[in-house]
């Protein structure tokens, strides 16, 4: 297994990527990873490595701008940011990569920004996998953050988020918290994006995720424009990829030959 870190100077600043190349390719078509709301490159662990291995192609992940290794940013992004990461953020990145065709996975808030990648993008994404994603916002949503606001007010708590964020870890956590408690947030879907999506899409999602109910891939299943389908996950939280992923990897590359 080749890996490669790199920094990218985009327009907004410095973009942390990193890449996992298998000995073994069926494809050079890499599979890029969106991580969550408090999320970096470092966070997928070895997650990443298996899935190249298993779907014996390139798997590629960034930190956003803000987060992890990558530049700070001053404002906290506004309340279209799932969007703008779509239109603004990702089409520099894949142009300084040098991609003209990808596959897209995404984790909690980074699925939505998979699936609007996607459906912006059309014929460049070959497939999406989500996992734990919100396809709107839910009273279990409001309340997992609120509950875990107030755990992040505890200084070892704290601690931990700023061990991958540096001192970027408050910017990180106002950037969930301030904009998915907002009342102007409420209304927030994702269902017109769904439904202009035309590539294969998978939706994975544990049944006590704390923070979606299955409400949310069901909407989104029966919201997309192209084939989908949901893998429920029975005993499994908001973190499939750590708590199941073996059954993800597998499930993955099933659907990815598919």
């Amino acid at each position: 297994m080749k890996t490669d870190d790199r920094y990218l100077q985009l327009a907004e600043g410095q973009v942390f990527v990193r890449r996992w190349t298998p000995e073994s390719l069926v494809t050079s078509t890499p599979l890029i990873l969106l991580h969550d709301s408090l999320g970096c490159v470092d966070l997928w662990r070895d997650f990443p490595e298996r899935l190249a291995e298993a779907l014996e192609r390139p798997v590629i992940a960034y930190d956003r701008l803000g987060y992890g290794r990558s530049d700070s940013r001053q404002a906290l992004p506004s309340l279209g940011f799932i969007q703008e990461e779509a239109e603004l953020y990702f089409p520099p990145l894949v142009r300084a990569l040098g991609l003209e065709r990808y596959a897209l996975l995404g984790h909690s808030v980074g699925g939505p920004m998979a699936v609007t990648l996607a459906a912006i993008q059309g014929k460049a994404c070959e497939w999406v996998v989500t996992l734990a994603a919100q396809a709107f916002v839910e009273v279990r949503t409001l309340e997992g953050i609120r509950k875990a606001r107030g755990e992040f007010g505890r200084p070892e708590v704290f601690e931990r988020l700023a061990r991958w964020h540096g001192e970027k870890a408050r910017w990180v956590l106002d950037a969930w918290t301030e904009i998915w408690l907002s009342e102007d947030f409420a209304d927030w879907t994702l269902k017109p994006w769904a439904q202009q999506l035309q590539v294969p899409l998978l939706a994975i999602h544990g049944d006590e995720d704390e923070y979606a109910s299955l409400a949310s891939p069901e909407a989104l299943v029966s919201a997309a424009g192209g084939p989908a389908r949901s893998l429920i996950l029975e005993g499994c939280g908001h973190f499939p990829q750590k708590e199941e992923p073996q059954t993800c990897i597998n499930a993955i590359r099933e659907f990815a030959r598919g």
